[in-house]
């Protein structure tokens, strides 16, 4: 259980990391990391359309990254749960 809640938790930190990435290549007022890679304006991968897809892109991606968190709380705040109530609380439970 514990391997699958760790590859989860990597798999969202590359969400996290291509998300940051994704918003970084969006062209903005002064051309974004686009410019720094010596891009033109007027170049692009996906042709004229390129900031209509990096916007839906970057959608999908905020959608899953907020999902993504919301689970992983949940299965943190799950995990917790199950530990604490392993763990005696009382001198008579450790008695016993």
């Amino acid at each position: 259980m514990t391997f699958i809640f760790y590859l989860a938790l990597f798999l969202f930190l590359g969400i996290c990391a291509l998300l940051c990435l994704v918003i970084l290549i969006q062209e903005s007022k002064s051309l974004g990391l686009g410019a720094s890679f010596g891009g033109d304006a007027g170049d692009s991968v996906f042709g004229t359309s390129t900031a209509d897809v990096l916007k839906k892109f970057t959608a999908y991606l905020a959608i899953i990254f907020m999902a993504s968190c919301v689970l992983l709380s949940l299965w943190t705040g799950a995990m917790g749960r199950n530990k604490t109530h392993l763990m005696p609380t009382t001198i008579e439970e450790v008695k016993q």
